[in-house]
């Protein structure tokens, strides 16, 4: 039994196979990991969001009472440099 490829079904397998690597190359654009914002929640409900592009963020202390959120704003290049964590802002 002698197996012979002619120029037509060769060109079709070539063909197929371009196709099926293009095909499954394609990303998802639903898969996308990158983002303006940040959102990060730890074990204790500690909720913070961090804008990318400002680097300001806000944190949500966890809830003791429905409702009860004091929210602390900041920047992360300004608490980064004097290392100062600003717990609360003074009034």
């Amino acid at each position: 039994m002698k197996i012979t490829l002619d120029t037509k079904s060769l060109l079709l397998g070539f063909l197929g196979a371009g196709l099926m690597f293009t095909a499954i190359s394609f990303k998802n654009a639903q898969d996308q990991t990158g983002g303006r914002y940040h959102t990060e929640v730890n074990a204790n409900n500690l909720v913070v969001i961090l804008d990318t592009e400002t680097g300001n963020y806000i944190i949500g202390p966890g809830m003791q009472s429905f409702g009860k959120v004091q929210w602390i704003k900041g920047e992360f290049d300004k608490t980064f440099n004097t290392a100062i964590d600003n717990k609360r802002e003074q009034k």
